[in-house]
């Protein structure tokens, strides 16, 4: 495609990333901590993929994303057409560049990753998008026919702007209805601004909103609409609520008792910097005190490197494996280490030890390679276990099922229609808590579902 290249360009081009922010100023900001990469980085960068014929980046990705061939536009310069193809497999591509673990996924699959360095696909995804928005590109749905049909999506995380973002290309009218007051879900409340700026979102919304989809946020299904109403109200339903019921830790936790809820760390801390209207986010602050944070995901990682940039002594990650079994992003593992969090492999927490007043003062632990006993100090814990399903109350009045594990039931095999004819569900609440793109294939194909079942796909 385009112009002619080096076959063997891989071999003189090492794999490169963009600079980060040095660490004495990345500690103390809530900011994305990749500067942007120039224009030349991208077209050398690009043009180290070597078209296989066979892309295994491409299979390797929950979305399949068309990488080879937008990394040949995007050497070629030409980023609007790049961003144009990025976006008919993904509707969150600037947000998957920035937050996906490419290092488990396309970058691992890179034919080159082994021998030469994966070609940086992550940062061309990003790049190539956000220089198409600020060149005033936006999705052309011009061209696509109107629809009798309503759709309301309930979520508007990944999976359900997804969703919505095929049904209003194929002309079918989307309402997303979400409780917090902006788009995005974890993505704008659960992940810290070192990974993804909020301004991120805030510009998909913009563009969303242009291209016809209708947001009424702040609005809580069984609190403010009842689902019922909902029901009636449009033909098809989409549910991607996510995964939110935090995985205990026996501790005999409390807010009160200095053990906190990942998530309700998080969140209170992003509506905190941005006087986000959120009733049940109550800011922590962990400056000069001494933090130990359970587990060993992504979460986890978002945990530490929050309470090192609120200022905290000492921040420790507590894992019963070694590093190697840690499921979290080995990226993020590095990015931690670089800011000076400091990792203890081996110890389960057990149980909590307080003073007289019941303050925390530490933590007992088990070491699972030695089988003794260990206590560290501290002063707070934060668990970070991962997340659960939970069935809403207004739910149960459907026809909807749920699992074992409180996961609704459905596939990709179904359609990801639900057990009610008219309700679809895709992303955490289906398959547990996941990545961010696989949120998003779900929520496109379960639109694809409901474009087939309402007659306007065949």
């Amino acid at each position: 495609m385009g112009e002619h290249r080096p076959l063997f360009e891989f071999v003189d081009l090492q794999r490169e990333e963009p600079e980060k922010q040095v660490i004495e100023v990345r500690k103390h900001e809530f900011a994305e901590i990749y500067r942007s990469f120039k224009q030349p980085g991208i077209k050398e960068q690009s043009s180290r993929c070597i078209a296989c014929g066979n892309p295994y980046c491409q299979w390797k990705c929950p979305v399949h994303n068309y990488i080879p061939d937008w990394l040949s536009l995007a050497a070629e310069g030409k980023y609007i057409e790049a961003a144009e193809l990025s976006h008919q497999t993904n509707s969150l591509p600037e947000v998957c560049g920035r937050v996906c673990p490419q290092d488990r996924l396309c970058e691992q699959a890179c034919t080159l990753n082994n021998d030469f360095g994966a070609v940086t696909i992550g940062q061309v995804e990003k790049f190539i998008t956000d220089n198409a928005f600020a060149q005033g590109w936006r999705p052309d749905v011009s061209k696509a026919k109107p629809q009798p049909y309503k759709v309301a999506v309930v979520g508007a995380g990944p999976a359900g702007l997804a969703c919505a973002d095929v049904l209003i290309r194929n002309g079918v009218q989307v309402t997303v209805f979400d409780r917090y007051p902006e788009i995005g879900g974890l993505l704008t409340f659960g992940i810290p601004e070192f990974k993804l700026e909020k301004q991120v979102m805030t510009k998909r919304r913009e563009i969303f909103e242009s291209m016809g989809i209708e947001f009424k946020l702040g609005v809580e299904i069984g609190r403010d609409l009842s689902f019922e109403t909902l029901n009636q109200d449009y033909d098809k339903v989409f549910l991607g609520l996510g995964t939110y019921k935090t995985v205990a830790a026996n501790l005999g936790e409390g807010v009160d008792q200095g053990v906190h809820k990942a998530l309700d760390y998080l969140i209170a801390n992003t509506c905190h910097l941005h006087d986000y209207p959120v009733e049940t986010a109550n800011y922590i602050d962990f400056k000069d005190q001494d933090v130990i944070v359970l587990g060993g995901g992504d979460t986890a990682m978002d945990c530490v490197r929050t309470a090192i940039r609120q200022g905290a002594k000492r921040v420790r990650c507590v894992y019963r494996k070694d590093q190697e079994a840690m499921p979290g992003s080995r990226k993020e593992f590095k990015h931690a280490t670089e800011e000076g969090v400091e990792f203890v492999w081996h110890h389960q927490a057990e149980s909590c030890l307080r003073d007289e007043s019941g303050a925390l003062t530490g933590l007992h632990c088990h070491n699972t390679a030695d089988n003794s006993k260990a206590t560290l100090e501290c002063d707070a814990v934060i668990v970070a276990y991962g997340f659960r399903g939970e069935q809403p109350e207004w739910l149960k009045t459907s026809n909807v099922t749920f699992n074992q594990w409180q996961l609704v039931e459905t596939s990709e095999h179904q359609g990801y229609r639900t057990q009610d004819k008219n309700i679809y569900a895709g992303g955490d609440m289906v398959r547990g808590a996941d990545l961010v793109v696989t949120a998003i294939a779900e929520g496109r194909q379960a639109a694809e579902s409901i474009c087939r079942d309402l007659g306007v796909l065949v």
